[in-house]
């Protein structure tokens, strides 16, 4: 049942990231994801309906700069929130990923519920992301 599961579309999450679509080096970037929430599928195997249920329980971020993935039990929240957070240190173009895991359990011709062992890792589409750096420039006021 558990090679089945992967083939059933859990959803894939994309990143939110604020400021939307680039930023700057060393601000704050803030992301999260929406339609964080339970997902009910049925499928048909072996001529039985049956229901597969997925809850996401962690996010895992890749902030696409070669630093480390960081791994949460929430979904994050926009602004003013700083829920997520990444601070990037060199300017570039990057593309982050978001993987939710899923606890699953299935339900066979109403039979009741059973929980499938691990997670169900998803890898949402990716979400392209400009790093800018911002230059001071000294200009003499009006004389």
């Amino acid at each position: 049942m558990r090679s089945e599961t992967k083939n059933v579309v859990f959803p894939g999450l994309s990143v939110k990231v604020q400021p939307a679509g680039r930023t700057l080096v060393n601000l704050d970037t803030i992301v999260y994801t929406t339609d964080s929430k339970v997902s009910t599928t049925t499928v048909t195997l072996l001529g039985f309906p049956v229901v597969v249920e997925a809850t996401p329980v962690s996010y895992t971020w890749q902030f696409g700069d070669g630093s480390p993935a960081l791994t949460t039990s929430t979904p994050g929240k926009p602004y003013p929130s700083k829920e997520i957070t990444h601070k990037y240190m060199k300017r570039g173009g990057v593309s982050l990923s978001l993987t939710t895991n899923y606890a699953a359990r299935f339900n066979v011709a109403d039979t009741g519920w059973q929980y499938i062992d691990g997670t169900v890792p998803i890898t949402g589409p990716a979400t392209p992301l400009q790093v800018r750096e911002a230059v001071p420039v000294l200009v003499d006021p009006g004389r």
